[in-house]
């Protein structure tokens, strides 16, 4: 059983879909328990709440004794504006959760696991609810807080590994909240990004990527048509900024901002804690 609380770094979410999301727990899950913060439901502009809200609920939550997990609503942008602050504002009970999320939320993962502070993990958010087959992936990942690995990411093996949104993941670079990843596998998505943006991006992080086991590439999804076809795929930009920086290219990884998304636990799949 775990308890799950539920907090928004980032931008806000629905009653109404958190409804849908607590039905389908209680319905398939019951040995878990869902709280969502009431600041999951606040508006600031864009944000869910001001920033002093959003850093008081996370640190909240992940401060409470009473919780196993805390679970990051949905991406979009402002974990940012918080994270480093927050992370100086946990305590030893936040060291033995499990943090969850992706997208504009792996901010808070990375500075969690730069901290050393409780395990991360790249999974699927109860926003998914909203997408196309997306009751699966909140599935995926109640089920892999009851214990199901079956959502894992299937190239995870004893090499530690990462997953991260490509842009959040490039702007956390060069910031006192950047994780060390060396010796890592380091899986990368986009969503709604042209190609020479992509190949921008990738400039950038592979410059921050030394000692790295290698890098994964995820979806790159909703590529917006330019005036002038940019002339390599994703796939061939991932290799050449590799190539350009020595780092191994693994290959494909089965993550993305879809329904499909899996499951990467940040080290090693099933360690206690990020290392």
């Amino acid at each position: 059983m775990a308890a799950i609380a539920i907090c928004a770094p980032s931008t806000p979410f629905t009653h109404e879909d958190a409804a849908r999301v607590t039905a389908l727990a209680k319905t398939e899950f019951p040995e878990h328990s869902l709280h969502f913060h009431p600041q999951c439901f606040l508006a600031d502009g864009h944000f869910a709440g001001p920033d002093e809200m959003r850093l008081a609920a996370f640190v909240e939550c992940a401060n409470d004794p009473a919780f196993d997990a805390v679970w990051f609503v949905r991406g979009g942008y402002g974990a940012v504006r918080i994270a480093q602050q927050a992370m100086e504002r946990l305590d030893h009970h936040a060291e033995g959760k499990t943090y969850l999320g992706y997208s504009d939320a792996g901010t808070m993962l990375g500075a969690l696991y730069r901290a050393r502070i409780g395990r991360q993990v790249h999974a699927p958010m109860p926003a998914d609810i909203r997408r196309q087959g997306g009751e699966d992936a909140v599935r995926r990942t109640l089920g892999y807080l009851a214990g199901d690995r079956a959502g894992l990411e299937p190239s995870l093996g004893e090499t530690p590994a990462v997953a991260f949104n490509l842009m959040t993941l490039a702007m956390l670079c060069g910031t006192p909240i950047m994780p060390g990843l060396a010796g890592r596998v380091v899986m990368v998505e986009e969503v709604s990004e042209y190609l020479y943006a992509v190949d921008r991006l990738f400039f950038h992080v592979t410059a921050h990527l030394g000692g790295i086991a290698g890098l994964r590439l995820g979806r790159v999804s909703d590529v917006p048509e330019n005036d002038r076809p940019f002339g390599t795929d994703a796939d061939q930009i991932a290799r050449y900024w590799c190539q350009r920086h020595s780092i191994p290219y693994l290959g494909r990884a089965d993550i993305g901002h879809d329904a499909a998304n899996r499951i990467v636990p940040f080290g090693v799949a099933g360690e206690t804690r990020g290392q």
